[in-house]
């Protein structure tokens, strides 16, 4: 946790305190009740304003973890054989407002995810400010058969992004949030769109190597299935290994390709 902590960083107080009355200044509010919010995702440090807006400021630091994380991951697609499909962010704004566009086409295409209100440059950190969604819950904090219940609309939601020419890039139990009974995605980040095509396995990957851990490995393939291809998934299938080295996933890789293969054959 403190090494996580160390590569988020942290954001002065008069720098946060700023940063929270250019909120209150953009929309009119006198006062202001701000909780933070614990996050282990080391790219921003974010809060909740009067219970209405959640705030995520983002840090030089962040940005360069980013960079850092990219570059990781693009190794990881290299040794899955494909060229690398992440793009890193020059600045803390771009990095805000890329979650702002990418909230807007989600809702756009009617995925649900939190209102996007607007992205701000403050003293050189990137603000964006979405919708708060009360008494939310990740995936992995609720129980398997409720997990089981949205596994469908999961695959639905990734499949109607793929079929718009998007992908999610980060999909893990973080960033998938259930708030009265629905299901929200958060947290896009930015791919190549000349390697879409490769960004979608790895969606495709993510998501079941995501979802094997909670409701079991048949039942994530089999929520995959009704809304992917044989061929869809065995292209996911070559990029389990890699997903699997990520420290945010941890599932049985051998299971999962054994369960795919079942299904691919049927």
């Amino acid at each position: 946790m403190a090494f996580r902590r160390l590569l988020r960083g942290t954001v002065p107080w008069p720098t946060l305190e700023g940063a929270i009355r250019e909120v209150m200044s953009r929309y009119d509010v006198e006062t202001a009740r701000v909780e933070f919010l614990e996050a282990n995702n080391w790219l921003s440090t974010p809060c909740v304003v009067n219970d209405r807006w959640f705030v995520k400021v983002v840090t030089e630091q962040n940005s360069l973890v980013h960079t850092l994380l990219t570059t990781g991951r693009n190794l990881g697609a290299f040794s899955a054989g494909t060229p690398g499909f992440f793009e890193h962010f020059e600045t803390p704004y771009e990095m805000a407002a890329h979650e702002l566009a990418a909230t807007r086409q989600m809702r756009d295409l009617g995925i649900n995810a939190p209102d996007p209100v607007e992205a701000f440059e403050y003293d050189g950190h990137g603000v964006l400010v979405l919708e708060f969604l009360p008494d939310f819950e990740s995936l992995q904090e609720r129980p398997a058969a409720d997990v089981e219940a949205h596994a469908g609309t999961i695959f639905a939601f990734l499949r109607r992004m793929h079929d718009n020419g998007l992908a999610h890039g980060d999909f893990r139990e973080e960033n998938v949030l259930v708030a009265g009974g629905e299901l929200y995605f958060i947290d896009a980040t930015n791919v190549r769109g000349d390697a879409i095509e490769d960004a979608r396995s790895y969606d495709l990957a993510c998501a079941m190597g995501a979802l094997a851990p909670l409701v079991g490995a048949r039942v994530a393939v089999d929520a995959a299935a009704k809304h992917y291809t044989p061929a869809e998934l065995l292209a996911a299938e070559e990029f389990l290994d890699f997903v699997n080295l990520r420290p945010d996933h941890d599932f049985d890789a051998a299971t999962l390709k054994g369960e795919i293969e079942k299904r691919a054959t049927q």
